[in-house]
C-alpha cells in the first residue's frame, strides 16, 4: 500500500513536469505548429514545379515526351518480363447487340487477372478497340457506369474490355474467407498496404496495376476482332489514373480520354493532398513534372479531358491543366486534338461525361459522329460477371498475390552498399545544413534542482523545433548529455527527468518534424499509416520523413555541441517509438552522438515486406533501401558505438525483442 500510495503521489508531479515541457502558454505565439509540416512540403514542392520548361515546338514536346516516359517507367521500378498470357475463355454472356466474355490471364506467371470482354455483335470487324481501367468503385467491373459504358461502346461498334484491377473484384489481395471480403475494407486501402512494401524495394504498387493494363492491352490487340491501329484508352478515377499512365507509356493507344484524374499537383496539395500509392510515384515532383506532361507524352494524339465541376478533383488544377496543354497543342498545329468536357456533377463516369466520351471515339476512331444517344440493355449482375467459382482469385486458382511477388522482388534485389552511411544520407533524402541554427527563446525557469530552457530553433528554413534544455544545478564544468527523442513528443521526457537530473546530465527534449507538439491533424483512416499525406508528399520531393527528422536531432546536437557545458565525447542519443529509426540515421551522419538507446524501434524493414499487414511504418520507410542496407547494417556501419536496442518491434508494432 506503500507503495501504490507513493506511486499516486508521483502521478500528478510527473503530468506537472510533462505540462511544463510543452509550449501551453506561448500556444497564442506559436499555433499553427501542427500544421507546419504540411505547409511547408507544399511550399518546397512549389519551388520544383515552377522550375517546370515552356514548351513550344513539336521537337520540344517530343523530347519532353521521351524523357517523362523513361522517368515514369523508372519511377515505378521498371516493367517486368513479358511472359505467355495463358489467355482463356471460361464463360460468355449473351446480349442482343454484343456478347460478354469472361476471361482469365496471366499479366506475370500465376497472377491472374479476371476480364471481360465486350465484342459487337453487329457491324463487320475487326473493330476499333476500347481499353477500359477501372477505377475504385465497388463491384469492380460489375458496377454498373463501367458496364453502362462498357455496353453501349460495344452496342456502338467498338470492342472493349475492363478487367478487375489488384485489390478489387476477384482480384481482393487481403481477402479474408470468413469475413468474405477484404481485411482492409477499401482498396485504396489495400493498394497503399502493399505500396509502402513496394517502395522499400524501390519500386511502386503502380508497377503491378500499369503492367495489368499493358498485358491487358496485348491481350486485346490479340483478337481478331480487334483493329489493332484504332484502339482507345479511357476510365474514371483510378481508372482516370491508368489511362494517363498507360498513354504515356504505350504507343498502341490512338486516342485518350481519362475522367475525373486530370488536375494539378498545386490545387491537388493545397485541397485534398496525394491520392493513394499507386497515384504517386517518387520522386515526381522532384524531378519537374506535373499533370500536363502525361498529356504532353501522348501528343499529338487525340486528348480529351473528362471533369466533374463538383469533383474531389480539384476543377481548377483541371482547368489550368488542361489550358497549358492546350496551348501547346496549339503550337504544334493540334489544337483539335486537345479538348477538355465539364460536367456539373461529382465524382464519377455520369451519363454527360459517357456521352462526350462516345462521341470522342466515334470521331477519332470511326471517323464518325456519334448519335448522342445512350443504349439500354440489360445490366449483369456481379455473379453473373465472375471469372472465377468462387468470386475470388486467391480461394480458386491457388496464384500469387502482389504480396507474395514483392517478397519475391525484394530477396532478388535485396544487396548491401559498399558504403552503407553514404547510401543512407542519399536515399534517405538527407541535406545536411552547417552553421549555428537561429533559435527562439520563450523563457527560463528555475525549478527543484535544475533549470529549464523553452525555446525553438530552426533546422532549415521554416521548420522550426519546439525544445526544452534541462541543466542541473550544482558545479560548472563539462557534463554527460542527453539528446532526447521521443513518438509521443518531449512531454514524455518527464518520467525519466529526475532521474536524469540526479544523475548530473544536461537533457535537450525535441519534438522532431511530425511529433509532439507538431503532430498534425491526421484523418481517422490514417491508423494505419500515420501522416501519410506528409510522407508521400516528402517522397514526391525527394525527400523522406526519416532524413527529415535526422535533420532536425542532427541540429539539435548542433547547438548541444556550441555549449561550454557539454562533453560533446559523451553525447548520448535516446530514441523512443517511432522516433527511434531517425534517431539511427541522425548517429549515422552526425558522429558526435557517442551512443543510442533505441526504445520500440522497427526491427528492420524486411519485417516490413514479410508481414502480410503492417501498420505506422509508412514513415520510417526510404525508397530502394532494401537494395542497399537494412537497419541492422546501419547499426553496424556507425560500430565501434554503442548502440542499444530495447523491445525492438515487428511491423505491426509487436515486440520481437526484450534487449
Amino acid at each position: 500500500m506503500r507503495f501504490l500510495t507513493l506511486a499516486l503521489f508521483l502521478i500528478p508531479l510527473v503530468a506537472q513536469t510533462a505540462a511544463e515541457l510543452n509550449f501551453t502558454k506561448e500556444i497564442g505565439e506559436l499555433r499553427g505548429l501542427h500544421q507546419q509540416l504540411p505547409t511547408w512540403l507544399n511550399a518546397e514542392a512549389e519551388k520544383y514545379l515552377a522550375k517546370r520548361p515552356k514548351l513550344d515546338n513539336l521537337a520540344a514536346v517530343k523530347a519532353r515526351a521521351a524523357e517523362f516516359r523513361k522517368q515514369l517507367i523508372a519511377n515505378i521500378g521498371g516493367l517486368p518480363e513479358r511472359t505467355p498470357l495463358s489467355a482463356k475463355t471460361v464463360g460468355v454472356i449473351e446480349r442482343e447487340n454484343f456478347r460478354i466474355e469472361k476471361i482469365i490471364f496471366e499479366s506475370q506467371p500465376k497472377f491472374y487477372v479476371t476480364a471481360n470482354l465486350y465484342i459487337p455483335k453487329r457491324g463487320r470487324g475487326p473493330y476499333p478497340a476500347i481499353l477500359f481501367p477501372l477505377g475504385h468503385e465497388p463491384g469492380a467491373k460489375s458496377h454498373e457506369a463501367w458496364q453502362l459504358a462498357l455496353g453501349s461502346f460495344a452496342t456502338k461498334g467498338f470492342v472493349a474490355l475492363a478487367w478487375d484491377p489488384a485489390g478489387q473484384g476477384e482480384r481482393v489481395q487481403f481477402f479474408d474467407p470468413d469475413l468474405r471480403a477484404s481485411r482492409l475494407t477499401q482498396s485504396t486501402r489495400e493498394h497503399s498496404m502493399l505500396g509502402v512494401q513496394t517502395l522499400i524495394t524501390g519500386e511502386s504498387f503502380a508497377r503491378y496495376t500499369i503492367w495489368d493494363g499493358i498485358r491487358a492491352l496485348d491481350y486485346l490487340v490479340s483478337r481478331p476482332e480487334v483493329d489493332a491501329q484504332r484502339v482507345g484508352v479511357t476510365g474514371n478515377s483510378g481508372g482516370g489514373t491508368h489511362t494517363a499512365y498507360l498513354a504515356a507509356i504505350d504507343d498502341r493507344l490512338k486516342v485518350a480520354a481519362p475522367s475525373c484524374y486530370i488536375t494539378s499537383w498545386s490545387r491537388l496539395l493545397a485541397q485534398l493532398g496525394p491520392q493513394d500509392a499507386e497515384q504517386n510515384l517518387p520522386p515526381f515532383l522532384n524531378l519537374g513534372y506535373d499533370f500536363p506532361d502525361f498529356l504532353y507524352a501522348f501528343a499529338p494524339k487525340p486528348y480529351l479531358v473528362l471533369s466533374a465541376i463538383r469533383d474531389f478533383f480539384p476543377i481548377g488544377g483541371a482547368r489550368a491543366t488542361f489550358a497549358e496543354a492546350k496551348g501547346v497543342y496549339t503550337a504544334i498545329g493540334a489544337a483539335e486534338k486537345m479538348q477538355m468536357f465539364e460536367a456539373d456533377d461529382g465524382h464519377g463516369y455520369t451519363l454527360p461525361r459517357r456521352l462526350a466520351a462516345y462521341a470522342w471515339f466515334s470521331k477519332w476512331l470511326k471517323g464518325e459522329e456519334d448519335d448522342g444517344v445512350e443504349p439500354q440493355f440489360p445490366l449483369a449482375t456481379e455473379a453473373e460477371l465472375q471469372c472465377t467459382p468462387t468470386g475470388q482469385v486467391s480461394t480458386s486458382l491457388n496464384g500469387e498475390s502482389a504480396f507474395s511477388l514483392n517478397q519475391q522482388r525484394a530477396r532478388q534485389v535485396r544487396g548491401k552498399a559498399r558504403d552503407v552511411i553514404e547510401a543512407a544520407r542519399t536515399l534517405s533524402g538527407y541535406k545536411p545544413i552547417s552553421g549555428a541554427p537561429p533559435v527562439t527563446s520563450y523563457g527560463t525557469s528555475q525549478k527543484s534542482g535544475y533549470t529549464l530552457d523553452k525555446f525553438v530553433y530552426q533546422s532549415e528554413p521554416g521548420i522550426w523545433i519546439p525544445a526544452v534544455l534541462a541543466v542541473p544545478s550544482g558545479k560548472a564544468g563539462k557534463r554527460k548529455t542527453v539528446i532526447y527523442v521521443d513518438s509521443a513528443g518531449k512531454s514524455a521526457a518527464a518520467a525519466r527527468l529526475k532521474d536524469w537530473m540526479a544523475e548530473g546530465k544536461i537533457v535537450l527534449a525535441i519534438d522532431a518534424r511530425g511529433f509532439g507538439e507538431l503532430t498534425p491533424e491526421l484523418r481517422a483512416t490514417e491508423q494505419w499509416f500515420g501522416d501519410s499525406s506528409s510522407v508521400q508528399t516528402a517522397l514526391m520531393i525527394g525527400r523522406s520523413m526519416v532524413g527529415m527528422r535526422a535533420l532536425d536531432i542532427v541540429r539539435g546536437v548542433e547547438l548541444l555541441a556550441r555549449r561550454n557545458d557539454v562533453d560533446v565525447a559523451s553525447i548520448q542519443g535516446i530514441g523512443v517509438g517511432r522516433a527511434s529509426v531517425p534517431l539511427l540515421y541522425a548517429a549515422a551522419f552526425d558522429s558526435r552522438i557517442h551512443s543510442l538507446q533505441l526504445d520500440g524501434m522497427l526491427s528492420s524493414y524486411m519485417s516490413i515486406v514479410d508481414s502480410r499487414l503492417h501498420r505506422q511504418v509508412f514513415e520510417h520507410v526510404v525508397p530502394g533501401v532494401i537494395r542497399h542496407y537494412d537497419l541492422a547494417d546501419l547499426i553496424n556501419a556507425i560500430a565501434p558505438r554503442t548502440v542499444d536496442v530495447r523491445g525492438a518491434v515487428d511491423a505491426m508494432g509487436a515486440v520481437t525483442t526484450t534487449r
